[in-house]
């Protein structure tokens, strides 16, 4: 993993507050040395529930980290009920990314210019989202 990689899920994770649900006593010396040097890093969400803050960090930090909710959402011994409530909209609520990033990346992977040598119609907006993919309508030509 990359120092850029483990800097953004850092970041990520600091910025919803994740680290305050750790039990002081519970981190490591080096856990506390890298929060202390990290310190410009807050919580951006501090009126929010704990549970939407976890969900909320793992839909930006990406599909992987979804996945690892969906999991942990069908674990509700493991979790507060309110947490592993939440974590279950992962299973099925998963925000869409952006259609013209969609429609880039199927450029790329087909390695075309305009999205229009193979499709005569994309629409933007998805039908249906989810962690590792979404559904877009489009007309082959």
């Amino acid at each position: 993993m990359s120092a850029a990689r483990l800097y953004n899920i850092t970041k990520t994770l600091l910025n919803y507050g994740l680290d305050e649900l750790i039990p002081s006593q519970k981190i490591p010396w080096y856990g506390k040395v890298s929060r202390a040097c990290l310190f410009w890093l807050k919580n951006k969400h501090p009126e929010k529930p704990a549970g939407l803050r976890l969900r909320l960090a793992l839909q930006q930090l990406g599909p992987v980290w979804i996945k690892f909710g969906q999991m942990l959402s069908t674990r509700r011994d493991l979790l507060p009920l309110d947490i592993a409530l939440e974590l279950a909209l992962l299973q099925d609520q998963v925000q869409p990314f952006d259609g013209a990033l969609a429609q880039q990346l199927i450029e790329n992977a087909l390695e075309i210019d305009d999205i229009s040598e193979y499709f005569s119609d994309f629409e933007q907006t998805p039908l249906a989202s989810a962690s590792i993919a979404q559904v877009h309508t489009a007309t082959l030509v």
